[in-house]
């Protein structure tokens, strides 16, 4: 029996990671409409945000300002953020026996404020630890582009956030953290093509979603 079966068990978190413009947010609502065509109960939600004070920190992370913010600063709104999400959506959701499928959670920390900030992965894990406590994702679907197909991508949407406005550089570090991430965890994180088209994407995450089972 897989964890796409009605009757598995209840409360499946499934994560979307990947740097900016491999089409996370797109393909977690395919996501959660396949497990829905599935018969199965799924919470949508997205980090940073996910809750009114979530989506106000979202806001503070996002809009481009002169002042350059501080790498800890942007790594502890980042888990204020989070744990009000998990307080408030993921936990609860869980609880109830919900699939909850979450466009980013804490393997982006690890990438942007670790890879890309340079802020060293030990002092990460304290915050997860102090927030999370032992909640992981079940399943995490890394979609991976080279940071020129993906910031081509980007470009196309019109005024860039704060993140956006980073160079190449600092993307490929932060894909470099996230792959480093899956080849330690490959179990729990599947590492996807991004450069097809979006139908191809979702039909390679589907394969996995059709594996997925713990």
């Amino acid at each position: 029996m897989t964890r796409l079966d009605a009757d598995s068990p209840p409360g499946v978190f499934i994560t979307v990671e990947g740097i900016e413009g491999v089409g996370k947010s797109t393909q977690a609502g395919l996501i959660a409409r396949y497990l829905r065509d599935a018969g199965l109960r799924v919470v949508e939600t997205r980090e940073p945000g996910g809750t009114e004070v979530g989506e106000g920190i979202r806001e503070i992370l996002l809009r481009p300002v002169p002042t350059p913010m501080g790498a800890e600063t942007e790594l502890l709104l980042m888990f204020a953020a989070r744990a009000e999400h998990i307080a408030r959506v993921v936990a609860p959701a869980l609880a109830d026996g919900a699939w909850v499928v979450c466009d980013r959670f804490t393997d982006a920390s690890y990438a942007y404020q670790g890879g890309g900030r340079g802020i060293p992965p030990a002092r990460i894990a304290v915050l997860e630890d102090f927030v999370q406590g032992g909640l992981m994702p079940d399943l995490t679907i890394l979609l991976d582009a080279s940071p020129d197909v993906a910031l081509a991508r980007t470009r196309k949407r019109g005024r860039a956030d704060r993140f956006e406005r980073e160079g190449p550089g600092f993307f490929e570090a932060v894909r470099m953290a996230y792959l480093e991430r899956a080849r330690r965890d490959p179990r729990r994180i599947r590492v996807i093509d991004a450069s097809p088209p979006v139908d191809a994407v979702a039909a390679a995450i589907r394969n996995e979603l059709a594996r997925f089972s713990i």
